[in-house]
């Protein structure tokens, strides 16, 4: 039996592996799923955070946080949260990128 925690974190890799494909190659960014975000949202946030890229720093490549729980409860359901869980990796990593999200889609 797999846990729901488990089930979404294999929904983060298949959403990172898609977009590799897309793209042609590796993302060059460590993934991470938290259950909820922090309480000090970046200025930039407004609302709940779905997910967060810390962008690389001296020896540390970039970093992706997906936010486990605030996903889960925007999907209606398990079809609908890997489109979310897509749609939030795509537009971070476009972020990253310099690209357009839809791109990445």
């Amino acid at each position: 039996m797999i846990s729901r925690s488990a089930k979404f974190d294999e929904l983060v890799l298949d959403a990172a592996e898609a977009i590799e494909r897309k793209l042609g190659h590796e993302l060059g960014v460590e993934l991470a799923v938290e259950d909820v975000p922090p309480s000090d949202p970046a200025p930039w946030e407004h609302g709940v955070a779905l997910g967060r890229l810390f962008p690389a720093e001296r020896n540390l490549p970039a970093r992706l946080v997906v936010y486990r729980r605030p996903l889960t409860q925007r999907a209606l359901d398990d079809a609908d949260l890997a489109a979310v869980v897509h749609e939030v990796l795509a537009e971070q990593i476009a972020r990253m990128l310099g690209r357009d999200p839809d791109d990445l889609l």
